[in-house]
């Protein structure tokens, strides 16, 4: 029986319950699986297949001797985020190199999209709209290369013809760590005067709608996934899952001519399996702002919106049987949100309620951020599935009232 790796590093907890839909995939390639994980732990009612726990400091080279003891024959990198993207694809690199197929973006791809400075260059270059932006170099205001005095002043001038407000995002970080709102020259002073550790780009604060969308293929066939709504851009950073996350079965004509461009880039890098790109929309138009080279933290959204499972999809793509959809459009609403940690009452409840993705204890680098809520409401039933929340809201308060008060305003704006 051929042995499928499959490389992680969050909680598999955040792919339930579309992991599962590997089960099937796995009995046609005559397979089984096996996931090399460095958080959280993993039993096989999350994962179908064994598991094995590494350390979170694992090298690619610690993580290619345990792939290589089990007996793999092939490999699937589903990890997140950046950082450990870039080891997967340095696995890839060693795995292949040894006759053992792996899906993954090859790594001089992944190297420049988790470099967002490299990643802008990119963009323009395939004329796609990008905030623009300076890069800030840590070293040079630290005084760690050539003594350049002028360079703070350098820096302050382009600053000025970006025009305030800013922000100031280390080059190698994700998932919306480590970023810097500036909205005036004192506060960029400060942040000089900070001596920052790492390289950052500078970039024009444009104010919108945040969205992203998955992107998901090989061999220059790629499927754009159901456009993700995520929150509001143009102040201060929030936290990542903190705004109401959803998919609307409309039409998103508009975005038409930049996921063809999208497409275009992902088939000239040759990414292999998924990227997540993030984005604002303001004044009609989609400003990139990167473009992750893994699936993202809504991939589970975008499934249950357009019903194309990426995970089988990465086995469609090592299997050779790539492409199966040519399109995945938002068929319903999938949506989002956190909520009070999940009880078995309260989970037993809300399948009785309303159609359950999934909900579970939100936990990011050991701290629980409470329980996060996936469910969908297919088109004409949005009534009634907001009349159910609103009666266990009531009694429970599992869902914070301005949150719930979005999903009601969602599901039946003025009009409908």
């Amino acid at each position: 029986m051929q042995r499928i790796a499959f490389l992680r590093s969050v909680d598999i907890q955040r792919a339930d319950p579309y992991i599962h839909g590997i089960a099937p995939a796995l009995t046609r390639l005559g397979a089984e699986a096996r996931l090399f994980h460095t958080h959280g732990d993993c039993g096989p009612d999350l994962f179908p297949g064994t598991s094995e726990r590494l350390d979170p400091a694992a090298t690619p080279d610690e993580f290619v001797e345990r792939v290589l003891a089990w007996g793999a024959d092939a490999a699937v990198a589903i990890s997140l985020p950046d950082e450990n993207a870039l080891r997967d694809a340095v696995v890839k690199t060693r795995l292949e190199a040894l006759g053992i197929r792996t899906v993954m973006t090859p790594l001089p791809a992944t190297r420049l999209l988790c470099d967002k400075w490299e990643t802008k260059r990119l963009l323009t270059a395939h004329g796609l709209t990008t905030p623009p932006a300076v890069l800030l170099d840590s070293d040079l205001l630290s005084g760690r290369a050539l003594p350049v005095p002028a360079y703070p002043d350098a820096v302050r001038l382009a600053a000025h013809d970006l025009g305030y407000p800013l922000m100031a995002k280390p080059l190698w970080d994700s998932t919306s760590m480590g970023i810097a709102f500036i909205p005036d020259p004192a506060a960029l002073d400060r942040h000089l005067a900070a001596r920052p550790a790492a390289h950052a780009v500078l970039e024009k604060c444009v104010s919108g709608r945040l969205c992203s969308v998955d992107i998901v293929g090989a061999g220059g066939h790629h499927t754009v996934m159901p456009l993700i709504w995520t929150g509001t851009a143009g102040g201060p950073p929030a936290f990542t899952f903190e705004d109401l996350r959803y998919v609307a079965p409309a039409q998103d004509d508009d975005f038409r001519p930049t996921a063809q461009r999208l497409v275009d880039l992902c088939t000239e890098l040759g990414v292999e399996g998924s990227v997540n790109v993030d984005m604002i929309y303001a004044d009609g138009v989609y400003h990139v702002l990167e473009i992750n080279p893994r699936i993202g933290g809504a991939t589970t959204l975008s499934i249950a919106a357009g019903g194309l499972n990426t995970f089988t999809a990465l086995l469609d793509i090592l299997g050779g049987t790539w492409p199966t959809r040519s399109a995945a459009p938002a068929e319903r609403f999938a949506i989002e949100c956190l909520t009070a940690n999940p009880t078995p009452a309260l989970l037993a409840e809300l399948r009785s309620r309303v159609d359950l993705v999934t909900c579970h204890d939100l936990i990011i680098d050991g701290h629980d951020h409470g329980g996060i809520l996936t469910f969908t409401v297919n088109p004409g039933d949005e009534q009634r599935a907001v009349q159910e929340l609103t009666e266990m809201c009531a009694r429970t308060g599992f869902i914070p009232a301005p949150m719930l008060d979005k999903i009601r305003r969602l599901l039946t704006p003025v009009g409908r």
